[in-house]
């Protein structure tokens, strides 16, 4: 016999489709509101990445056209040239030097560069480059010991890149003379910002830019295409900085110079250290001519860093 309180099977029937339809409910609710999460998130997502590219673009205009810019180049000035120029003896002699980790690397096979029946160096670098501007004091006061410049420039290396505003050098519109070798100086591009990269300043002679294609690239010299470059007559190469820019930083052109000038400072014990190096390097090229550089106590311990 039915029990009076026990609910008839159409009752339980509806109170089951009641539920059905509560839990269809509840489920419909968490899908809705998942899918409005997974919105939120994605919209997050899209305004986090345009304020990054905002931000990216704003970061990037900065640099290459309100702060990239370092100052621009002037006329070293005689004094400076004069400095360079006469760097004493006792100086390229002491025995505190620091000989470069990196010195030339040997052309073996390549063809002698000359000019009017001199032997010829070759320089490629560029205003910007910090590796450069380091470099370039090495190689004055190399050259300076087998001749004279004349309207070198005072420049300084990228204001946005790594040693930024390295007290420098330029080659750019000036003049070597000597009676030993040649001497042709490329600066491919100036430290000032033309649209996304500097501005353009010595094109290579197609001679000169076949030598560069050639021989900076391995196994002449560590990397393809790097600067700064230097070609010592088609025996030696050197690529890249043979110490640190850091050295340099904070101080002005004629500082740098008036310490290369004192054997007791670190700048002096690095950039003459180096320039010694391609002292050697060049007197095998002048068959160690003048006979009183290349044969001096400095540029006699140098040697046997090149390779022979």
């Amino acid at each position: 016999m039915a029990n009076k309180n026990q609910p008839s099977g159409a009752a339980q029937g509806r109170a089951g489709a009641k539920a059905a339809r509560r839990e269809a409910a509840r489920a419909e609710l968490r899908r809705v509101q998942a899918q409005q999460r997974r919105t939120r998130l994605l919209w997050t997502g899209v305004v986090v990445a345009v304020v990054v590219v905002i931000f990216g673009a704003v970061a990037l205009f900065g640099i290459n056209h309100n702060g990239g810019s370092g100052a621009k180049t002037t006329a070293a000035g005689t004094k400076l040239e004069q400095t360079m120029g006469s760097i004493p003896a006792a100086t390229y002699n002491s025995r505190n030097v620091v000989l470069p980790s990196n010195p030339p690397k040997s052309l073996q096979g390549a063809t002698p560069l000359t000019e009017k029946g001199k032997p010829r160096v070759l320089y490629v670098g560029a205003e910007y480059c910090p590796y450069c501007a380091a470099e370039r004091w090495a190689v004055v006061s190399a050259l300076s010991r087998f001749g004279t410049f004349q309207n070198l420039g005072r420049t300084t290396s990228s204001h946005v890149d790594v040693y930024p505003d390295t007290p420098t050098l330029s080659f750019h519109g000036s003049t070597y003379t000597s009676k030993y070798i040649a001497f042709k100086g490329y600066e491919t591009q100036s430290n000032q910002v033309q649209g996304n990269s500097y501005a353009p300043l010595d094109q290579l002679s197609t001679g000169d830019g076949v030598v560069f294609d050639k021989y900076d690239f391995p196994p002449y010299v560590e990397s393809k295409g790097a600067i700064p470059f230097i070609d010592f007559g088609g025996s030696y190469a050197s690529q890249g900085a043979s110490y640190n820019p850091q050295l340099f930083s904070g101080k002005t052109q004629q500082q740098v110079a008036d310490q290369i000038v004192d054997p007791s400072t670190d700048i002096s014990k690095s950039v003459i250290g180096t320039a010694n190096v391609f002292t050697a390097a060049i007197c095998q090229l002048t068959h160690d001519q003048p006979s009183n550089v290349c044969k001096s106590p400095g540029v006699t311990a140098a040697a046997s860093s090149l390779p022979h």
